[in-house]
């Protein structure tokens, strides 16, 4: 037995508790050697097939493999997921996943973002790269702490939800119908109007799941499915439309086009989505209650449909009459 040192100045384990159980490992400083001896002589008494795990030299790349094979396949997102944390790994040199320094990964992101990544889209990378670690440890693939437990989300400035007035409607219904080469765009544009969907919900739509003046939306972004009633004038629309142009296909870019013929102007990212938020904002304004339009949208909880709740024609007028400058008589 003995702990010797080694002629590059390390430190050399080489003990045998008991016959036939022999542990070997080198150490940088003599301090260390000599606790790890003493660990082994410790445990192996207390119980003999005891061994010393070697540390987890698994690069990360491993462990994304590794989470999308026992988990990650499972989700509805899991292989844009997996192309996203793999395209991580290489920003990060692929590091030997224990060892992934928080400094090294808010770096990255810092780069990232004078790049001209969003805010946003770093947070999901965030919670995705976060997942893995968790999900990996629950499992009990890992027995170390997630390495980027420290690192914090970054703060996002609340976007203004852009919506449409009933003249905007009109004038992007009116470029619609009288420039648009696609045949289903003016439906989808309708649904989406008529029932908050999104665009995608909409365009997905088949003849089966309008039942009388309801239609029903599955494959949604909750994973729920929801149903919705509509006007029997677009119902009866619908009927006809499918019967004469079949089902609808992408119709996405025709309504891009159209929506470029009009004055209306738009935030980057929000053309289709914006039809999800005029319904919001007319129903609320109109009086809706914000438990259904919760319902309505499919929303998982309340505090994403509060964003419309400033638009309610009674939001806040307490403000006024209970504040310290209001009129008493």
């Amino acid at each position: 037995m003995a702990i010797n040192q080694l002629p590059d100045g390390r430190w050399r384990v080489d003990t045998e508790p008991i016959k036939g159980r022999r542990f070997r490992k080198t150490f940088k400083t003599k301090g260390e050697a000599q606790r790890f001896e003493a660990t082994c002589r410790a445990r192996v008494i207390e119980v003999p097939s005891w061994t010393p795990r070697p540390k987890d030299r698994r690069r990360l790349s491993e462990l994304i493999r590794l989470w999308f094979n026992l988990h990650g396949h499972s989700l509805r997102d899991g292989k844009r997921r997996l192309s996203k944390l793999e395209q991580m790994a290489v920003r990060l040199r692929d590091p030997v996943a224990r060892l992934l320094d928080a400094s090294a990964y808010s770096t990255m992101r810092r780069n990232r973002l004078d790049a001209g990544v969003s805010p946003k889209t770093m947070n999901n990378e965030l919670g995705y790269i976060r997942a893995v670690f968790n999900e990996l440890r629950d499992l009990g693939q890992i027995d170390f702490d997630n390495p980027l437990a420290g690192v914090k989300p970054l703060k996002l400035q609340e976007r203004e939800l852009s919506w449409l007035t009933t003249d905007q409607i009109g004038e992007l219904l009116d470029s619609i119908s009288t420039g648009c080469e696609n045949p289903h765009t003016e439906l989808v544009t309708l649904l989406c109007l008529a029932t908050g969907a999104r665009w995608s919900e909409a365009e997905k739509l088949s003849p089966n799941r309008l039942q009388g003046n309801v239609v029903t939306y599955a494959g949604t972004k909750s994973g729920k499915v929801r149903s919705v009633p509509i006007s029997g004038e677009l119902a009866d629309r619908l009927r006809v439309h499918w019967r004469t142009h079949g089902q609808f296909t992408s119709c996405i870019t025709s309504f891009r086009r159209a929506l470029e013929r009009t004055t209306i102007k738009l935030p980057k990212g929000q053309a289709a989505h914006a039809l999800r938020h005029t319904f919001a904002s007319h129903f609320i304004q109109n009086g809706g209650n914000i438990l259904t339009l919760q319902k309505i949208l499919g929303h998982s909880t309340v505090a994403m449909t509060m964003r419309y709740a400033h638009l309610s024609p009674d939001h806040l007028q307490d403000a006024v009459k209970l504040g310290p400058l209001a009129v008493t008589t």
